[in-house]
Formats: C-alpha cells, sequence, structure tokens
C-alpha cells in the first residue's frame, strides 16, 4: 500500500463519508472495523500491535511534533496513510477540537474462551453499562489493578464505540475483555472456580469484609439498575461499599475502583 498524495478537502468525498459512518455501531459490525482517533490513542493502539489499517491525519491540526513523527512510523510500517483537509477531518473527527490524526482497526473476537487467566485471576464484570464513558472508565480502572480481564455481559454499549476508544485512553488496547450474555458468564466462571462478588447496596456484608485473595470476579451493574436479579442469586457474596452521606451509590468506575484495589492490598499484603 502506497502513501496517498492526493489531499482530500471535501466532506462529501466517498471515502471521507465512509469514515464518519463507522461512527455507527451497525456500520462497525458490518464491516469489522472501528475508529481510533487522537494522539494518545492512535500511539498506543500501533504500540500494542492492534490491527490498524490506515492513517488520517491533517497538519492543520497537529499540537506538536509528535502527530508528524507518528504519521512517519505508519508509512514506514507500511500502512496507508491519507491526508484530509480541515473541513473533511471535521466530518470524520467524534470531537472539538480534534488533533488531526485518526486511524482505522480491525475488530477482534472477544470470546470467554480465549481468556488466558492467572493462577489466582482478579476480573471486573460488567453487566448492562450504559454509558460510554463509564465502559471506558471501567477499562481503566481495570488496567490500573491489573486485572486478568473485564467480561461485559449483556452489552449495551459497544466496546468499540469512538467515546469508549476514547475514554480508555489506550486502556482497550492492553485490557484483555470478554463479551457474553450474563448466563454465559456465570456458567464460566463456575466452571473456572471463580467467586463471583456482586456490588450491591442492599447487601449487609462490606467489601472490607470479603477474602479477594482467591480467584476473584467483581460483578458491576448499570448505572440505572444495577445487577439484574439473575446475576444477584447467582453470586457467591453480595458487598456494599459502606457510604455515610446522603448518596446511596457510586458512580461505576469509581466503585469498581475501590473494590478492586481493595483486592490489590490483600493480594499485596497477604492476609484481608
Amino acid at each position: 500500500m502506497g502513501v496517498a498524495e492526493e489531499v482530500i478537502q471535501s466532506r462529501q468525498n466517498p471515502r471521507v463519508q465512509a469514515l464518519a459512518r463507522l461512527r455507527d455501531r451497525a456500520e462497525r459490525e458490518a464491516r469489522g472495523l472501528f475508529l481510533v482517533e487522537g494522539l494518545r490513542e492512535l500511539s498506543r493502539a500501533l504500540e500494542r500491535q492492534v490491527a490498524v489499517t490506515e492513517v488520517y491525519f491533517c497538519p492543520a491540526m497537529f499540537r506538536g511534533s509528535e502527530a508528524a513523527e507518528l504519521v512517519t512510523r505508519a508509512r514506514l510500517a507500511g500502512l496507508a496513510c491519507c491526508e484530509l483537509g480541515e473541513a473533511a477531518f471535521e466530518k470524520v473527527s467524534g470531537r472539538e477540537g480534534p488533533d488531526g490524526l485518526l486511524g482505522v482497526a480491525k475488530i477482534w473476537q472477544r470470546a470467554l474462551t480465549d481468556l488466558k487467566l492467572t493462577a489466582a485471576p482478579l476480573l471486573l464484570v460488567a453487566e448492562s453499562v450504559e454509558k460510554p464513558g463509564n465502559l471506558g472508565a471501567l477499562l481503566r480502572t481495570a488496567d490500573s489493578a491489573g486485572c486478568d480481564a473485564l467480561i461485559i455481559c449483556d452489552p449495551i454499549t459497544d466496546i468499540f464505540n469512538p467515546n469508549v476508544v476514547r475514554s480508555s485512553q489506550g486502556a482497550l488496547f492492553s485490557m484483555p475483555v470478554a463479551v457474553g450474555t450474563s448466563a454465559e458468564v456465570v456458567a464460566w466462571m463456575k466452571a473456572q472456580g471463580i467467586q463471583s462478588l456482586a456490588t450491591t447496596p442492599a447487601a449487609t456484608k462490606s467489601f472490607w469484609d470479603v477474602d479477594m485473595r482467591r480467584p476473584s470476579a467483581l460483578l458491576l451493574g448499570s448505572e440505572k439498575d444495577g445487577l439484574s436479579d439473575f446475576m444477584l442469586s447467582a453470586a457467591n457474596e453480595k458487598i456494599s461499599i459502606p457510604q455515610a452521606g446522603l448518596s446511596d451509590s457510586l458512580n461505576v468506575s469509581m466503585a469498581a475502583g475501590i473494590v478492586l484495589f481493595e483486592a490489590v492490598r490483600q493480594r499485596r499484603a497477604g492476609k484481608p
């Protein structure tokens, strides 16, 4: 694949319009492709050897030398690189104040059977999370805590949504992810001997009082409704995060961070 010499200026260009359509889930699933926008995100995708197939760039929007250096590296790696004018780039961008870099990458498989677990895995399981920003933040949280994987049950939001990619800040490319129905995930956890810990304000046991040194999965539900009755009933333990204020709930990624880093503390200390 060579370097495109033409600079695409028109927002109506068929190539530009095809790129813009990848912001829609149905289009991503039909074509098996998704968008990776931004210097940080695209750099991390390339570092993790994600299958980036094309790079689009707009030098007028670059904010420093790193952007041009990335385009040079992409060309040397044999990637197709195409320059867009500002109007054309704004058409494909999903951001205010874009930085002039966007890649197209191949969607990968997300099967439970593909996960490679450690001897005492620590997993984050998210059921029916709706907001892309929260799903991206969960990816970052799981990555920071050293989780073996993020497992998504009955997904409402596609992990290849551009806003998930952005809010994950590249964690999508380093954190193993699997997707399945709640029933499939529960059966898989039981088969793997993983204790499931369901977070719910109704639980009488605090998360401090559970031994998370053994193979464990933290279960979190949607922002609106929490975990389904099925997931709550299937869990080995129901745990709560004690709260002193008027609010009876925390942001889902904050709740995940609190409990996961208690697991990290227990595992480093060697005791609950």
